[in-house]
């Protein structure tokens, strides 16, 4: 290899390694944007609701348990029965827990940025099944029963859009604000009429709750049989939690999904008493699943992932400038490399900052019709020939549509990248399979005049 060829190399290694500032920089860009993007969304759901889950409905028995004990006087030696007592509450899961609910949403938008808001209107119902004697078995008589109340939790009680009623076998009941018991932060709860504490019976409940939130909404299956079903106008779900949907339905006019749980694929009542007796409610809050309202095109995530390609995408744009170089034996000075590696750097800003107004794929076109314009004009007077000007803008353009669809195909990206490099490195060998690269640079061709 000759000096000259030596010095080209490293020089052009050199541009590329400088190339990394301006692209860092656009990169810290795309992670402030999506940062500003955050806080609006958060901001927004601050004044209305953040995403909801609901846990319940959870029948809930407060007594006091009193009995005697001998127990003997420390001073004395003297015997003596003692009055004990205790207070604490009975925790029942419902029997049979269904929920159908249909989720209209709607775009909320604060400049350039937008928040997605739901609202869904829910059918609640199921039974509950209290045991004979509520489990207590012969110690029933020690025990007094306060009123009974039904809970449920919902993690946004500024959501709730409705005046809740109660339907209690066959009686109409209010809900009050407040869950009614300190392990649940936020909900409702409704005071029920005086239950069969000896015999057992079948509670049947019935509700419907319309809930206001953003991006997410949760559900706890807390029957011993569980039925969710929920449909929505949003064609882009993710469907989130422990459980995935037992069926499900996705087309451009939105998606339905229907899950079934059961207490033995659940442990819902154990993740209860360890929350109940031990203050550790991390596995009953943890046991949901739901669907979370996704963007279909996040612009930064591909344009950052855009970014990732970057100096695969130089790399490529150098090797065929050079080799266009070496082959028409031309003296390209670093300065026109450096324009060159410049434009390309610009494109990712240019991306960024029109995606955020016209979307993702249209400001991908016109970003890379801009850059591949300019550089098939420059190339044309650099390589003094109309026709390696319109070549190497035809190849830049099969680069960016490359690029284009390795950012659709996360799966195959990898793929994709490699047969790339290896079908470029290919070409490049089959191109210079004849050239003497001892002679290249030997003596370098001055590079003359700009032609007009």
């Amino acid at each position: 290899m000759t000096r000259a060829l030596g010095y080209k190399l490293g020089t052009i290694a050199l541009l590329m390694l400088l190339l990394l500032i301006p692209l860092l920089m656009i990169d810290g860009l795309v992670s402030e944007r999506q940062e500003q993007r955050a806080e609006v969304v958060q901001d927004i759901a601050r004044s209305s609701s953040y995403s909801q889950q609901l846990i319940g409905p959870i029948l809930i028995v407060p007594y006091t348990k009193r009995w005697q004990q001998w127990k003997t006087r420390a001073s004395t030696g003297e015997r003596y029965q003692a009055e004990l007592s205790e207070s604490g509450r009975l925790y029942f899961l419902p029997e049979r827990f269904e929920l159908n609910g249909q989720i209209s949403t709607e775009q909320r938008a604060r400049g350039i940025y937008q928040a997605l808001l739901y609202r869904s209107d829910n059918q609640i119902s199921g039974h509950f099944q209290l045991p004979a004697r509520l489990g207590l078995g012969d110690e029933l008589g020690l025990y007094q029963f306060g009123q009974a109340f039904l809970s449920v939790a919902i993690s946004d009680v500024r959501g709730i859009s409705n005046d809740l009623q109660l339907r209690f076998n066959q009686q109409d009941l209010p809900f009050a604000p407040g869950s009614g018991d300190e392990h649940f932060a936020n909900g409702v709860h409704a005071l029920l009429p005086a239950l069969d504490t000896a015999g057992g019976q079948p509670l049947a409940f019935a509700f419907e709750l319309k809930l206001q939130g953003t991006q997410q909404l949760s559900i706890t299956p807390v029957g011993r049989q569980s039925s969710v079903q929920l449909r929505a106008d949003w064609p882009h779900p993710s469907f989130v939690g422990e459980y995935l949907p037992l069926s499900r339905q996705v087309n451009e006019q939105g998606f339905s999904a229907q899950w079934q749980t059961s207490f033995f694929a659940s442990g819902l009542e154990d993740a209860l008493q360890l929350c109940v007796t031990q203050q550790r409610c991390e596995q009953l809050e943890d046991r949901h699943f739901g669907v979370s309202f996704v963007e279909p095109v996040d612009q930064y995530l591909k344009t950052d992932r855009a970014i990732k390609y970057a100096l695969l995408f130089i790399t490529l744009t150098f090797a065929l400038f050079f080799l266009c170089e070496v082959l028409k034996r031309l003296a390209v000075h670093p300065v026109q490399y450096a324009l060159v590696g410049l434009a390309l750097a610009l494109f990712y800003l240019l991306l960024l900052s029109l995606s955020e107004h016209l979307g993702f794929v249209l400001a991908y076109a016109l970003a890379a019709s801009a850059c591949v314009l300019l550089l098939g004009f420059y190339t044309r007077f650099v390589l003094r020939s109309a026709r390696l000007g319109l070549g190497f803008a035809g190849v830049l353009s099969a680069l960016y549509g490359v690029l284009f669809v390795l950012l659709g195909s996360e799966d195959y990206a990898l793929l994709l990248g490699s047969l790339l490099v290896f079908g470029v490195l290919a070409v490049v060998m089959w191109l210079t399979r004849k050239l003497d690269w001892y002679s290249v640079g030997k003596p370098p061709q001055l590079n003359p005049s700009l032609e007009s």
